[in-house]
């Protein structure tokens, strides 16, 4: 889909569509335009499309000069690729009480600042409260788990508190809540497993393995994808796919699928984005699980404990007819004020400690999202390139191959490895 074709507004914004990321931006948007002294023509008006492709997309549209849109979405893997489409920003001194100057980095390309960072992405895992409780006070349930994870995984496993799981602990506990192994299982599932065919699936699965040591190259720019450590993690993966631990059609699963399953306590747990704690702990959104739903960060490997982060943000098309009222919509947006509509409105953004304890009580999750960002944040050697995304595609696309048996690993890894020799060359 081109855009050069859309309807232009006062202020035209291109924004993450889907989930809370699109809630929040309608939400904060609605608050800018019925603020008194914003002019007609300065009034926003949002713009989305399909999360499938949409970076190509949008890069095909600002190299082609669209003006369709003032305002577009940039991610902290993406601002290379975009800087030349775009203006830099300046924000102005309320920015960095409101992000602080290490979030405001995020958005910066060779020393300028390109947007506004409205959330901060990393992945936390959702457990089950009730049912880890319940288990971990029952004898007889313990040994069940520790038989499971024997014939399952070869070790004899004992049930843990979440925050001090391996990736082995969590698979073990995924397998004995599912109920095809343990008919005593009060879920179906033991967990949910993104595994469609989609770069941002990658970037939940890459956690498990960077926690082993992986990483995409070396310090010398030699590609090791092909190591111990991606393979344990993709036959963890395949391990629990093929012992029916998450939907059948978990192939074709990403972040809303993965959400509604979870929420409709239909799983144990689930590695899912952090932008879902605030529909999974809410009470009217969800319903079966809100009360009950525990969060710590991933798992441990042997190597560390490890959590994916990027940054979304919002900046200024180099061709934006207003480009005036885009500016004054995005130095609004870097105000506190601003921050806090968004994040009470399901956001996700990273915010300067003094702010972030105006939420502490309504947003638990932004406080957890600063600490695990701090402690067990990212990026691979590689993962801010120009060519980051096609890595990831090219993951997807050999990876789910895997997963669904359409290859072996040995095969995955290979094409994997040639592939990104050639991307990250």
């Amino acid at each position: 889909m081109s855009l050069s074709g859309a309807a232009q507004a006062a202020v035209t914004v291109l924004g993450w569509p889907g989930g809370s990321e699109e809630t929040a931006l309608r939400a904060t948007a609605d608050a800018y335009n019925a603020q008194e002294g914003v002019a007609e023509e300065d009034k926003v008006e949002l713009l989305f499309f399909n999360r499938e492709g949409f970076y190509d997309k949008l890069q095909a549209d600002m190299a082609a000069g669209s003006d369709a849109f003032d305002i577009n979405l940039l991610a902290t893997y993406t601002i290379g690729r975009y800087a030349p489409y775009m203006e830099p920003i300046d924000l102005g001194e309320a920015a960095t009480t409101t992000f602080g100057e290490s979030i405001l980095s995020t958005m910066q390309f060779e020393g300028q600042q390109y947007g506004v960072p409205t959330d901060l992405s990393a992945h936390f895992m959702y457990f089950r409260k009730d049912l880890i409780d319940a288990l971990l006070a029952d004898d007889a349930a313990k040994a069940k788990f520790t038989e499971i994870a024997q014939e399952h995984l070869g070790k004899a496993l004992e049930p843990k508190d979440p925050d001090s799981w391996t990736w082995d602990d969590w698979a073990a506990t995924a397998l004995y809540f599912t109920q095809s192994i343990n008919p005593d299982s009060p879920v179906r599932y033991g967990t949910v497993l993104q595994l469609k065919n989609l770069l941002f699936n990658m970037m939940v699965f890459q956690s498990l393995p960077r926690s082993y040591g992986a990483d995409w190259q070396d310090e010398t720019g030699n590609i090791t994808v092909d190591s111990e450590a991606y393979r344990t993690g993709l036959e963890l993966y395949k391990t629990l796919y093929d012992a029916g631990a998450s939907p059948r059609d978990s192939l074709s699963y990403e972040y809303p699928e993965t959400n509604a399953a979870f929420g409709a306590g239909q799983a144990a747990t689930a590695l899912q984005w952090n932008a879902a704690a605030g529909e999974l702990t809410d009470p009217e959104v969800s319903p079966a699980v809100a009360d009950v739903v525990g969060i710590v960060a991933p798992p441990a490997g042997p190597e560390a404990r490890a959590d994916h982060i990027h940054g979304l943000g919002l900046g200024l098309n180099k061709n934006a007819k207003n480009k005036e009222g885009a500016l004054k919509f995005l130095q609004w947006l870097a105000t506190e004020e601003a921050a806090l509509t968004y994040a009470r409105a399901g956001g996700s953004p990273a915010l300067a400690p003094e702010v972030v304890a105006k939420l502490a009580e309504e947003r638990p999750d932004l406080v957890q999202l600063g600490e695990f960002a701090s402690a067990y944040g990212y990026v691979m050697n590689g993962g801010t390139s120009e060519n980051a995304f096609p890595v990831y595609e090219l993951q997807a696309r050999e990876f789910t191959a895997y997963w669904s048996g359409q290859q072996d690993l040995d095969t995955t890894l290979a094409n994997t490895k040639a592939g990104m020799e050639e991307l990250l060359k």
